[in-house]
């Protein structure tokens, strides 16, 4: 049992859904994402999403991408992030982390240097979005054993042949992917997610998480209200670009936290 699934199954028990918050580490510069990050439990975040800053963002849209830009210009490394973790580990020892990003910076610092390192620091899960089930074993199978989630997304286009592929070494939870395209590039809609997060269900016992194009607290209580819980990252971001000081953004993402309980 990971921090990720000790954290569903108190959820459940409480009849509630999760809130995932994504932030981009270092952005805009490593205190203030610490100050951010380091809120964001106290604030009702279930679990922590923390970005990878990397150069060539493919699957993101505008907002995270500045942020990734914002992040590596400020000096952020695979190994501040990880530095990062450690920081928040030092008062919280619960709320589940789940590094998001890209493969080449884990490639580049080395798989079993990587997971060991994260292990130590405390990390629980990893999203890696350029990784397709094909290459499990760079990655995926090895995390699984060094006792991290391996988090798989599943899109609109991830028809009943192909979803058993995915979900095969999937822990964690699935991450449903709510709109075709990049991220911040549409509002998510709960009457088309609602029959997707069903079919998911039917195929694997693990909760299904959705995210992409979620704003507002209405829109998190929408879609948490049709799956085991939601994720809430360029809203979030966007408001971490403009300057927001950490109070303002926590205050953003307690409102954000509020809506999805409420499902």
């Amino acid at each position: 049992m990971t921090r990720i699934d000790d954290t569903f199954a108190r959820l459940r028990a409480e009849g509630r859904k999760a809130f995932v918050a994504y932030v981009m580490a270092g952005d805009p510069d490593y205190d203030t994402s610490l100050a951010i990050v380091k809120g964001l439990p106290a604030a009702g975040v279930d679990i922590i999403e923390l970005g990878m800053p990397f150069t060539d963002p493919m699957a993101d849209g505008p907002t995270i991408q500045h942020a990734g830009q914002r992040a590596l210009a400020g000096g952020q490394t695979l190994a501040r992030t990880l530095a990062m973790v450690r920081a928040l580990r030092e008062d919280d020892a619960t709320t589940p982390v789940v590094m998001m990003g890209y493969y080449n910076p884990i490639h580049s610092r080395g798989v079993a240097r990587f997971l060991a390192e994260a292990g130590e620091a405390g990390v629980d899960g990893l999203i890696v979005v350029d990784l397709p089930p094909e290459e499990d074993a760079e990655l995926c199978l090895p995390a699984q054993a060094a006792g991290l989630n391996f988090i798989r997304l599943a899109t609109p286009t991830t028809d009943d042949r192909r979803l058993p592929r995915v979900l095969q070494n999937t822990s964690g939870f699935v991450y449903y992917v709510s709109i075709t395209g990049i991220t911040g590039a549409a509002a998510a809609q709960a009457a088309d997610v609602g029959p997707e997060v069903a079919r998911i269900k039917a195929a694997t016992d693990l909760p299904v998480v959705v995210g992409f194009g979620i704003t507002t607290p209405d829109a998190a209580a929408a879609i948490a209200g049709v799956a085991d819980g939601c994720v809430v990252g360029s809203a979030i971001v966007k408001q971490i670009g403009e300057g927001a000081a950490p109070a303002e953004v926590l205050k953003t993402v307690a409102a954000l936290a509020a809506g999805a309980h409420r499902a």
